[in-house]
């Protein structure tokens, strides 16, 4: 919760970056392809910077923690479900099918049963939390007074299956969940070989020694998180739009999950699919690295 709290304004921009909210802003950034690596870092980190300062200014401070109620709500059983999900999942596929014996496999099925139960749980959450933070106030009038109002007036406006638009994404968007489960207990098994090493010599580890695996684990988680919203970040684009609130006229324009990535990159062009990743990879690496190291660490506290 703390995590969502201090990474609320990064969500925010992350957002917007993502929807056709800054539209033009995102073409012109297509212009980075042309620089080195290490330039177009520090130009994307400029613009989230600037980006940060201008929701301040035209909106205020309060602005910058739009859609922190539902993202406070939406944490902690997210990661509940995402963890609980997977242990179990991989509990009983390795005893039913593997002979008890864990492998990249049983790994792959049970992040893909906790992906899919975490999304279809929680998207009416993320759902509202993404119409508050696209909730710009236009002469001091906005669309939504609260996270209460907001869902009252997607269910009148457009039913309780308007709560799930932007599933079909989030399924797609369970990759990512998958790739850096797998990609965690790869790097994990790897750290381990050392205190496996240790152990067969017959010496006992220190405290140092614990907290260097731990420190190691935790680094990993990031890393995966790191690689696997690289490789799936453009579902995240697309799950934004389809979220979004429907025209003026009451008409949605992104209608479905192909027709979304076709809208996108011919209004916008490729690289709009990756609008937002750096306040993304600012936001979430660091979480992951504190989130997987506190589960490792109670892990180890009670086994």
């Amino acid at each position: 919760m703390a995590g969502a709290l201090f990474t609320c304004p990064l969500d925010v921009v992350k957002t917007r970056l993502q929807s056709d909210f800054y539209k033009n802003h995102v073409i012109m950034s297509n212009n980075y392809s042309a620089l080195s690596p290490a330039r177009k870092a520090i130009a994307h980190f400029s613009d989230t910077i600037q980006i940060l300062r201008s929701v301040y200014k035209q909106e205020g401070s309060r602005a910058l923690f739009k859609g922190l109620g539902p993202n406070l709500v939406g944490v902690i059983p997210a990661r509940s479900i995402n963890f609980f999900t997977y242990g179990v999942g991989k509990e009983f596929i390795s005893s039913r099918f593997n002979n008890g014996q864990e492998s990249t496999w049983v790994h792959l099925l049970a992040a893909i049963n906790a992906g899919f139960f975490t999304s279809t749980a929680t998207n009416p959450i993320w759902l509202i939390k993404t119409r508050l933070q696209l909730d710009k106030s236009e002469g001091g009038v906005k669309q939504y007074k609260n996270s209460l109002d907001c869902l009252v007036k997607v269910i009148k406006a457009e039913g309780a299956k308007g709560l799930y638009k932007g599933l079909s994404a989030s399924y797609l968007g369970s990759a990512e969940s998958t790739i850096q489960w797998v990609l965690y207990e790869q790097m994990k098994s790897f750290i381990r070989q050392k205190e496996i090493a240790r152990q067969q010599a017959g010496v006992k580890a220190s405290a140092v020694d614990k907290f260097f695996e731990w420190a190691a684990q935790s680094g990993a988680a990031g890393m995966a998180k790191l690689l696997a919203s690289m490789i799936t970040y453009p579902h995240e684009v697309v799950r934004t739009r389809l979220r979004q609130a429907p025209l003026g006229d009451g008409k949605p324009k992104y209608t479905g999950l192909i027709q979304c990535f076709r809208l996108v990159i011919a209004e916008e062009g490729f690289w709009s699919m990756y609008g937002g990743l750096t306040p993304h990879l600012l936001r979430t690496v660091p979480n992951s690295i504190i989130m997987f190291g506190t589960f490792e660490l109670i892990v180890k506290l009670f086994s």
